[in-house]
């Protein structure tokens, strides 16, 4: 259910809107992914009408038929990342940070305010910024950045695994599964693991 208090102080005006998250933070292998969906609060509703809800409830078939429709509403959308360099140089928080940071700033318009799924906020960010923890289950434009951010990212983890055969990414999208866990220990690790992980770490 989302919550619509969280833009009450909006109500009056029709200001413009992103919604940022990131996927890929408890994975081993590959970056860390955030998108950035902006719009008008007018259209906000209408992310909710073609069905946006949190990525993690919604099946790959139905994401990736958002995808376009998303984009359609939005007034412009950008998906940027952190490599798994990046990610073992500054620590994985602040990876996702840097993440969202370059996909809002990547925006061919300027928000008037940003919804940031989490606690933290994005530094050294110019524009005004709220954070929503679960922001993905309580605000359908963090949501809608959630579904751009996971689509982009599992297929970029798709094309890696005819790469990286061994470590069954095309199932697991490089998050620590059994099988993943033992695919390392039997063949080491690749260039893409993130090797301030412990369980990269063999």
């Amino acid at each position: 259910m989302f919550d619509d208090s969280l833009l009450a102080e909006f109500t009056a005006s029709n200001g413009l809107i992103a919604g940022i998250d990131e996927v890929g933070r408890g994975a081993l292998f590959g970056s860390v992914v955030a998108a950035t969906v902006a719009l008008p609060l007018a259209d906000i509703p209408r992310l909710v009408t073609i069905g946006v809800a949190d990525s993690k409830k919604l099946s790959a078939t139905k994401r990736q038929k958002l995808v376009p429709l998303i984009q359609e509403i939005a007034t412009d959308c950008h998906v940027s990342l952190a490599t798994a360099a990046e990610i073992d140089e500054i620590n994985i928080l602040q990876a996702s940070l840097l993440a969202m940071k370059r996909s809002v700033m990547a925006l061919k318009v300027e928000p008037d305010l940003c919804l940031v799924d989490g606690k933290f906020p994005i530094p050294n960010l110019s524009l005004a910024q709220k954070t929503v923890i679960k922001g993905d289950e309580k605000s359908p434009v963090i949501a809608a950045a959630s579904i751009l951010a996971k689509v982009w990212r599992d297929q970029l983890i798709i094309d890696l695994a005819t790469k990286y055969p061994e470590y069954d990414l095309t199932r697991n999208k490089g998050y620590p599964t059994a099988s993943h866990r033992l695919a390392i220990e039997k063949y080491g690790i690749s260039p893409e693991h993130r090797l301030s992980f412990k369980s990269c770490q063999v």
